[in-house]
This record gives C-alpha cells, sequence and structure tokens, in this order.
C-alpha cells in the first residue's frame, strides 16, 4: 500500500514539474497580456473608488424586483458575498487543475489572458455608464445617514490611486452595471465552452441565477444593474471571443506547448515529400474542435476501419 501511495505521489510530482516547465514558457510568451489585464483591473478598481465621491444619498428609486423579493436585512447580506466567492474561488481553482489533474483540456496562462480581455471589455462599458448618470445606492451603507455613503475629499493626490479593502466593500455609486455578475457570467460561460462536465455547468448556471436574485433581495443593486449585467456581458464575451485566436487543442498529451498551424502543415508537406505517409492517428489527434471540449457524457469512442474490418 505505502508502496502504491509512493508511486502516485511521484507520478503527481512530475506531471506538477512538466505542468509547470510549459505554463513558465507561456507565462513568459505572454506576460504583457498578464500584466495589461492586471493593469486594467486595477484602473476599474480607481474607477469604482473614484466615482464614490460624486455619491450623493437620496431616496431608493422605485424597483421591480424590491416588491417582488423580500429584503434580506443586513443581517442576512453576506449570503450573496458568499455565493459570489464560492463562484469565484471555484472557478480560480478550476483553472489550475492541468497541474494535478491527467485530462488536460485547457493552458492556465492562456485561458487567463482570455479571462481577463473579456473582463477588462465589460468594465470598460461598465466605467463610462456609472460614471454617466449616479444614481442613490440601494445598498444599507449608502443611504441616508450612513457615515459610508460619501467619501470626504482627500488630503493628497496619492489618497486617490490607494485603493483600501473597506472601499471595495463600502462602495457607493458604481452601480449600473453589476460587477459581481461580470464576474460571475465571463467564469460561467468560459467554463461552459472549456468544462467536461455537464452537469457542472448545469449548476453553475443555476448558481449565477440564485446570485442574481440575492443581490436584489440584498438591495445590493436594483434590479436594472442586474438584467443589463446579463445581456451587456454575453454580448461583449460573445463578440471578444470570435475576435481572439482559439486555445489550442490540448487532446495530445505529448505536446508541451501549442504547434502553430503552419508548422504542422510544413512538417505534414515534409513527409509526403520524402515519400514518408501521414500517421492517421496522428490527423486524429490534430482535429480541431475550435476550441471547445467535448462534455464527457457525450463522449463517444469510435475506431476507424482498418484492413478491410
Amino acid at each position: 500500500m505505502s508502496f502504491y501511495i509512493g508511486r502516485e505521489a511521484s507520478k503527481l510530482w512530475k506531471r506538477i514539474c512538466a505542468e509547470t516547465s510549459t505554463e513558465l514558457k507561456l507565462l513568459f510568451e505572454n506576460w504583457k497580456y498578464l500584466l495589461g489585464g492586471l493593469i486594467c483591473q486595477y484602473i476599474h478598481g480607481l474607477a469604482a473608488r473614484g466615482v464614490h465621491y460624486f455619491h450623493r444619498p437620496g431616496p431608493i428609486l422605485q424597483d421591480v424586483g424590491y416588491y417582488l423579493l423580500p429584503e434580506l436585512g443586513i443581517e442576512r447580506a453576506y449570503i450573496s458575498e458568499t455565493v459570489f466567492t464560492f463562484i469565484f474561488a471555484s472557478f480560480v481553482l478550476w483553472t489550475f487543475h492541468p497541474f494535478i489533474l491527467k485530462n488536460k483540456k485547457i493552458y492556465t496562462v492562456l485561458l487567463w489572458c482570455r479571462v481577463l480581455a473579456f473582463l477588462f471589455g465589460c468594465q470598460i462599458l461598465r466605467i463610462i455608464t456609472f460614471y454617466s448618470t449616479q444614481l442613490p445606492g440601494p445598498n444599507y451603507h449608502c443611504r441616508e445617514g450612513s457615515k459610508f455613503a460619501t467619501l470626504p475629499l482627500p488630503d493628497n493626490i496619492l489618497e486617490v490611486f490607494v485603493i483600501i479593502p473597506r472601499g471595495v466593500l463600502y462602495g457607493c455609486g458604481d452601480l449600473i452595471f453589476s460587477s459581481h455578475m461580470i464576474f460571475s457570467l465571463v467564469f460561467v460561460r468560459t467554463y461552459q465552452k472549456y468544462g467536461t462536465r455537464r452537469f457542472i455547468k448545469q449548476c453553475a448556471w443555476l448558481t449565477v441565477i440564485i446570485q442574481s436574485l440575492l443581490i436584489i433581495a440584498s438591495r445590493k443593486h436594483y434590479t436594472v444593474d442586474v438584467v443589463v449585467a446579463w445581456y451587456t456581458v454575453n454580448l461583449v464575451v460573445y463578440f471578444i471571443d470570435h475576435k481572439l485566436p482559439e486555445l489550442p487543442d490540448r487532446s495530445s498529451s505529448a505536446l508541451l506547448l501549442p504547434v502553430s498551424k503552419d508548422s504542422r502543415v510544413k512538417e505534414e508537406n515534409h513527409k509526403l515529400l520524402n515519400g514518408n505517409s501521414v500517421d492517421q492517428a496522428d490527423w486524429r489527434s490534430r482535429t480541431q474542435t475550435n476550441g471547445k471540449v467535448q462534455e464527457l457524457a457525450n463522449v463517444v469512442h469510435t475506431e476507424p476501419a482498418m484492413n478491410g474490418q
């Protein structure tokens, strides 16, 4: 038993080392995109903090969702944040599954470059929207009488560029449209395309729907903030996804780095010129799937007829 555990531990360690080496090579090639995406997240945080200076508390606007959904109250406002944290943490852990699991379908670095592009596109529209019109915040700390409803003017310019955790939790004014919905929808759509478990996909969409209702019931956003997020994020992701180059297919475990289409064509032409036939199994392993991973529930294994059988 100890020998079996030791052997499996050794295999796992070798897999982690090999995957780390591969991802580091991709990181050195794509670090500019990752850094740019992180800088965009910082800019979005600064914009959300900046609009808080312009926020003025006032009467809560009429909202259909507030009439239809019961108010959870400030003591149960943590429920929506808990659901969002679960979605966020689950997606982050899933993006690193190639380091441990055998079914390596994605490259972590390339996937995060894509996700950050989706987030940036949505957040740019969000910044333009909530700076265009400042609505009175419906959240409890944004209402009249709360000390967090307005921010005092900064003492110096450096204070404007510092993002503090309290500002993230007690922000006001950045309403249309919901940032929580941006992250959740981008993550779920990404797993919908590159994930392999149909049941998890269905649960993920159901969780996002529940989170939408909880955000409204917690009075953290108006219903319009959630509704606009649903169609805006989906449209932005759809547009950017078709503009970006598709992720390489990792169905062949022998490939450590993605091979470009030109290099594949040159290799196959070289074999034909030398009188060597192209292996049919090699063609099967390179079948393009347009970046979509087959769901495990729908995979059907077939073998071509060989030798007249």
